[in-house]
């Protein structure tokens, strides 16, 4: 299906509360850390919007018109879903919203170019993800791990209904756990190629695995697995 028809059917209420979901996140600075090859660095970070929940299955599909999730829920978020589908679901949406798409297809499979500029909705940077999930904290978690989050030990063996744990202090939900988020950059292209960042922590992991600075990555197009997802962000 095209990108004008696809995008012709969502619903214009649906775009309204997708916007009154974004939570602005001030300017600030991140210290940054990579343990893989013991690097550390500082990103400053502009004002952005960050979506409060994760993209649902109810969400997703009333956009793209399918659901790609292993464990159905409509209000739980939406996995088993690649960095490609993400990024064509933050597309059809700016299509639909007369924005600007932040994302570009080239003839192979893993050709992409992300424009950080534009305005229409995307994945988080990692430094956005990372400096919007702490909300000012300075620990591995932003609270309790019990109470911020669903991880192996009270999951259920199952992904959750999105927001039903504590919020961090901007407000948003299950940053840390349910399931990890991509994000929009490569991770390390001369080792990983376009590998893309994966983020937070996920409904099957050990407490260990649902800090705020973990970082794995995996494949745009193949990777993709029930504990896997993503929220929106776009530019103010």
């Amino acid at each position: 299906m095209g990108l004008e028809k696809q995008a012709d059917r969502v619903d214009p209420a649906l775009l309204r509360q997708i916007e009154k979901d974004l939570v602005q996140i001030p300017a600030g600075d991140l210290a940054m850390r990579d343990d893989r090859i013991g690097q550390d660095w500082v990103a400053q970070v502009p004002s952005f919007r960050i979506s409060k929940m994760l993209v649902t299955q109810e969400l997703f599909e009333a956009v793209m018109g399918y659901s790609p999730s292993t464990i159905k829920g409509p209000l739980h978020p939406v996995e088993t879903i690649s960095w490609k589908e993400a990024t064509l679901f933050c597309n059809y949406l700016s299509q639909r919203a007369g924005l600007i798409p932040c994302y570009q297809f080239g003839q192979q499979a893993e050709s992409f170019l992300f424009d950080v500029q534009a305005n229409g909705y995307r994945l988080p940077t990692e430094a956005e993800w990372e400096y919007a999930c702490r909300a000012g904290s300075a620990g591995i978690r932003y609270g309790e791990l019990d109470a911020i989050a669903w991880y192996r030990a009270n999951s259920k063996g199952s992904t959750q209904e999105v927001g039903q744990k504590q919020a961090n202090a901007w407000g948003l939900y299950d940053m840390i756990g349910n399931v990890w988020e991509w994000c929009s950059d490569i991770y390390d292209a001369t080792v990983y190629g376009s590998y893309r960042i994966i983020r937070g922590g996920g409904w099957y992991d050990e407490a260990r695995g649902c800090i705020v600075t973990n970082r794995r990555r995996s494949h745009p197009v193949a990777f993709k697995i029930d504990d896997l997802g993503f929220r929106l962000a776009r530019n103010l």
